[in-house]
């Protein structure tokens, strides 16, 4: 329950900020949940006085009742409440790059919790599980590759994914994501992978507990 966390007052600013972008009432499209995501990770940012990349996201780790886990797992990530922290696991196996999308991909859960129910309703097409998964991913694109910090570069002559994925710390297929969402680009094929889902029914929990080296 989210009453028993007992959050330090930067912490419990920083999450009380972010849910009150939640709407008070329920999101009929992912669509507007995607400009929740978008709208709670410009919000981060700006809390922090982030305004250059590549966005250091070690601050989500430095936040009070968040612990990080390196684990052995078949997924890339989960998340979950132990009764004293937020614990969030990332796969030791993974790059470092694709452990920071994790990383802001479960904090974009951390910040849903108890919120979900109404962001997240489900369609004939996309359940309501995987529209969460969806506006995580959003989330974390929006986070680490922030719009204005993307056209800045891209129209700076920084124009190749390789050297824009290096500048940001995330993967090619991330940039690429992200030139397409802002409209830099145009939508193609071959543009558009397929997201990982970090299903709540594939969460694990494991004893051992090792600290996330440079995260």
């Amino acid at each position: 329950m989210t009453n028993e966390i007992n959050p330090t007052p930067f912490d419990r600013s920083v999450l009380s900020t972010l849910r009150s972008l939640i709407p008070n009432r329920d999101v009929h499209s992912l669509a507007e949940a995607k400009q929740v995501a978008e709208h709670q990770a410009i919000r981060l940012l700006q809390l922090h006085g982030i305004d250059d990349g590549p966005i250091p996201v070690e601050f989500i780790a430095e936040l009070p009742k968040i612990e990080i886990e390196l684990v052995e797992a078949p997924v890339s990530g989960a998340g979950f409440w132990n009764g004293n922290a937020w614990i969030i696991q990332l796969n030791k196996h993974e790059n470092y790059r694709r452990q920071r999308f994790t990383l802001a991909h479960e904090y974009k859960h951390i910040i849903d919790h108890n919120r979900a129910d109404g962001l997240y309703l489900g369609s004939k097409d996309l359940p309501a599980e995987e529209q969460a998964e969806h506006a995580a991913d959003y989330f974390a694109g929006c986070l680490l590759v922030p719009k204005m910090l993307l056209k800045r570069a891209y129209y700076g002559g920084m124009q190749r994914p390789s050297h824009l994925a290096n500048y940001f710390q995330v993967s090619e297929v991330a940039i690429l994501v992200r030139l397409r969402q802002t409209g830099i680009v145009e939508p193609s094929p071959r543009c558009q992978p397929a997201s990982t889902p970090f299903s709540r029914s594939w969460q694990y929990r494991m004893n051992r507990r090792t600290r996330l080296q440079g995260v």
